[in-house]
């Protein structure tokens, strides 16, 4: 009696925790009944091929989302970059009132498949899989915004809310400077409270609440030029003292949790030309000959500020310390995309959407890995605002032929993201 007593408890509780508004039933329903409006449209973006370069691809893109937008009381924006940042722009989409959180919502518009490459139209290829090029990252992740916020003005549910849907244009390969390219999506973004990305999801159960920045850098070494039958007397040369410094660099750092370095090209040789904007590199050289060049370039990933820094020294200290005979060696570093930290408000973040996904009846959702995500756009914002990502499609294959989006999932992620954030509107 007392065990049965316990069970009917627990399950009493769960199914109290578990329920739905009368409005939030109906959003649910207003998703499934525009599911094929959906998917006509994310056929219709998937077909345009908007990699990053392709200027008239991205802006058509990005033509299609805006009058959708537009259709739902959003006013629009074309935000124009610089012609010397050879990139499209970025789309915003936004409405302005005064009840709950102030909600930035990110997408992008770009892929990474270029023109050039092979296409890979939008097909249906069975009932819970399709492909295209995109259709996972992020074209699916920008129709999961979409799709929640039509389902909410549907409901009449947007009136007086302040969200920002901001669709970057060159997200898999940033313009430079970042000061530019990101100038006006960092300033208003910080005019938010929170910031949710829509890059992919990991399933039903996983959210970024933090994610790992990137940065670069840069190794040139010098030894003595000479004949080679006396390497290990006239001195080691360039090649064999940059080997060495990659190599401590390896097992000095490698163990450490997030921190991850990679030389991505080594070259050298007795004459060297390096261009380190298209990573491209010119060599010459003779086996009898002890090299008096080398260089390697490659990248450093992080997840805080504290830890890029930290690395960096030792880095420095490797590469200036215990030099090989008649050698010397300079490294140098360049920032890129920040970290997502994890923080406080980020984890209060998944457990609201945890709560939404319990009452759907979806099951739990924890914050993944940060070790198994890359930088996004989230994280040039992410020090300002609460922040939460990979709330978008769920699928497989992202930047490689044959990408694929989950169908079964997609519409049940529509839902979550819709009720979510009718429910941070609501705070």
């Amino acid at each position: 009696m007392k065990n049965f007593l316990v069970l009917f408890l627990i399950l009493l509780s769960q199914a109290a925790s578990a329920q739905l508004t009368k409005e939030e039933k109906k959003i649910i329903e207003n998703v499934k009944k525009q599911m094929p409006q959906t998917l006509r449209m994310l056929e219709q973006l998937v077909n345009v091929n908007s990699g990053t370069l392709n200027v008239e691809g991205v802006r058509k893109t990005g033509d299609l989302l805006r009058r959708e937008f537009d259709k739902i009381g959003f006013t629009t924006e074309w935000i124009s970059l610089p012609d010397s940042l050879k990139r499209a722009g970025h789309l915003v989409a936004y409405r302005k009132g005064n009840v709950g959180k102030k909600i930035f919502l990110i997408g992008h518009l770009d892929t990474v498949f270029e023109p050039d490459m092979p296409a890979n139209p939008y097909r249906v290829l069975n009932d819970s899989t399709a492909t295209g090029q995109g259709v996972n990252d992020m074209k699916g992740g920008d129709m999961v915004i979409l799709a929640a916020l039509k389902a909410l003005n549907t409901s009449k549910l947007l009136k007086n809310t302040t969200i920002t849907a901001y669709f970057t244009g060159d997200e898999e390969k940033s313009g430079s400077p970042i000061s530019v390219s990101r100038g006006d999506f960092i300033e208003r973004a910080r005019q938010s409270e929170i910031a949710l990305a829509f890059e992919g999801a990991g399933g039903l159960t996983s959210v970024a609440d933090a994610r790992r920045g990137s940065s670069g850098w840069q190794l040139n070494v010098y030894g003595k030029q000479a004949h080679s039958s006396g390497v290990f007397k006239v001195g080691y040369g360039a090649i064999y003292e940059a080997s060495r410094i990659v190599n401590e660099f390896r097992e000095q750092l490698s163990s450490e949790k997030y921190l991850t370095f990679n030389p991505g090209i080594f070259v050298g040789g007795s004459e060297l030309a390096y261009d380190s904007a298209a990573i491209k590199a010119q060599v010459a050289g003779k086996t009898n000959i002890i090299s008096p060049s080398a260089f390697v370039q490659g990248d450093l990933r992080f997840l805080t500020e504290v830890q890029k820094k930290e690395a960096r020294e030792k880095m420095k200290l490797i590469a200036a310390s215990n030099n090989l005979a008649g050698t010397r060696a300079e490294i140098s570093f360049e920032d890129g995309i920040p970290s997502m930290e994890p923080t406080t408000g980020n984890r209060n973040l998944v457990q609201i959407l945890d709560k939404v996904s319990r009452d759907m009846r979806v099951g739990r959702v924890r914050a993944g890995d940060p070790g198994g995500r890359g930088a996004g756009d989230i994280s040039y914002v992410a020090q300002f605002v609460d922040a939460l990502d990979g709330l978008g499609a769920s699928g497989i294959g992202s930047h490689a032929p044959g990408e694929t989006i989950n169908l079964k999932e997609f519409p049940v992620l529509i839902q979550r993201a819709a009720l979510f954030i009718y429910r941070l509107t609501r705070q």
